[in-house]
């Protein structure tokens, strides 16, 4: 599904607009309200030096309900989804609209600069939405500096009404993109395994929601066991592992026809599948004979090969954003640690070299750093390398954080949490690169396992 983006001018002009050619549209129900998370810090503050910026609630010319959603509602959710996501980012410090003035039509391209000086915000949102006359809706976007009395952002889409929430997380995207000069990452999806169940006899089945924890749905039904999904680079895709009795399956999981597509199958313990950047080949490890070693596969499937050979538990695998090497946790030095190695697997190289074991590498999208789980003291923590095993950092302090995944702009990490004690609890959480904007993400159930998709197109 693709968003279409239109020119305001004409937006705000017309009175009908063509539709563009969309993809089905899922049923419409107003979603339920994403709740906010007690904010968590290692150091126990945020920086109160956070940009505040006004977000009123988006204004419509004229209230119109469109396949049972009122337009002016649809304003206020969008807003509130965009300040959500702002403050999220722990860049900003947003005045939602249940703490603003409401904006009149005419004032969304002419703001009142003084009203929003006067609540110190040096920058205000403003926008519509507006029914196109034929189905569909039409959702402007502007970002002013309060200050100069300037336009940053404008932007402007055709949807269809399922499709509110992508428009203003895009409106998000734009605006945290124009101040802080980083990629966006709102509009992506997350891929997880969602758990229930006692601690011996989870049911895992695989889930996908939007990065918020919106538009939450299942894949599987829980009848078999889902481990370790990862989007493909083109998002139309998951890989992931199922386990039903004695068989262990790699599939691909198509997200627009709803079917799946064996890779490989095998009765050995199977696990960790990874896709090569541009899609054509997945990584996986296999133990067979007591030892366990990472293979590659295409995606398509056929004959795998074997990348490593050492006696000893060679796991994971991981390519470098440009597909040109590999990262992987091995114990044949005596204790897991990080490696790296060719896509042929030659030149295979240790990198981790402090204290305690390491796990679970995940190369950042950027390409400058490397996520891992490191292991010691009884704990395990999230932490960060670059390439070469320098500058190691842990963003985490807590009893049991694993299973990083990248942000598609490589500023935020993340990873599953469990609680200790018999029940086990997993929940999803995520962590910036400073280690201080640290907050949990909301599930229905226990989850585990994320993989952060790429920004949607």
């Amino acid at each position: 599904m693709t968003l279409r983006p239109i020119s305001l001018s004409l937006a705000l002009l017309l009175t009908t607009a063509p539709v563009f050619a969309q993809d089905a549209a899922p049923s419409v129900t107003p979603p339920a309200t994403v709740q906010t998370e007690p904010r968590e810090t290692i150091e126990g503050t945020l920086s109160q030096e956070r940009t505040v910026i006004a977000v009123p609630a988006f204004a419509t010319p004229q209230v119109t309900t469109v396949a049972g959603l009122r337009t002016d509602s649809l304003g206020r959710q969008i807003a509130e989804v965009i300040t959500a996501d702002l403050e999220r980012s722990g860049l900003y410090a947003p005045l939602g609209p249940g703490s603003v003035r409401a904006i009149t039509m005419p004032e969304v391209t002419a703001p009142r600069f003084a009203d929003w000086q006067a609540r110190d915000a040096e920058n205000v949102v403003h926008g519509f939405v507006r029914a196109t006359g034929t189905g569909g809706l039409i959702v402007g976007c502007y970002l002013y500096d309060t200050a100069l009395g300037s336009e940053l952002v404008r932007q402007g889409y055709e949807i269809q009404p399922g499709d509110w929430r992508r428009a203003a997380h895009k409106c998000a995207d734009a605006i945290y993109s124009r101040l802080s000069g980083e990629s966006p990452f709102f509009d992506s999806r997350i891929a997880y395994i969602a758990e229930s169940g006692p601690k011996g006899n989870r049911t895992k089945q695989l889930a996908i929601m939007d990065s918020d924890g919106g538009n939450h749905r299942f894949i599987t039904n829980g009848q078999a066991l889902a481990l370790s999904p990862r989007f493909s680079p083109d998002y139309k895709k998951i890989v992931y592992v199922s386990y039903l009795a004695d068989r262990v399956r790699v599939f691909t999981y198509d997200l627009d026809a709803g079917t799946q597509k064996l890779v490989t199958e095998s009765g050995n313990a199977t696990f960790a599948p990874r896709w090569s950047p541009d899609g054509t080949q997945i990584l996986y490890s296999m133990a067979v004979g007591g030892n366990t070693d990472i293979y590659r596969i295409s995606a398509a499937g056929g004959t795998p090969v074997r990348l490593t050979s050492t006696a000893g538990i060679d796991v994971g695998g991981s390519f470098s954003p440009d597909g040109r090497k590999i990262v992987f946790e091995s114990d044949r030095s005596g204790s897991q640690q990080i490696y790296t190695m060719n896509i042929d697997g030659s030149n295979q190289q240790r990198i981790s070299f402090g204290g305690g074991r390491y796990a679970t590498p995940e190369w950042s999208p950027r390409g400058d750093l490397i996520a891992f789980t490191r292991m010691g003291g009884g704990e395990f923590r999230i932490g960060v390398m670059t390439p070469s095993g320098g500058g190691t950092r842990l963003l985490t302090n807590s009893w049991q954080d694993e299973a990083p995944t990248w942000s598609p702009n490589g500023r935020v990490i993340q990873f599953f949490r469990t609680t200790p004690g018999r029940e086990g609890k997993s929940s999803i959480w995520q962590v910036d690169l400073t280690g201080v904007n640290l907050r949990r993400l909301p599930t229905p159930r226990d989850g585990s396992d994320p993989s952060w998709g790429p920004i949607r197109p």
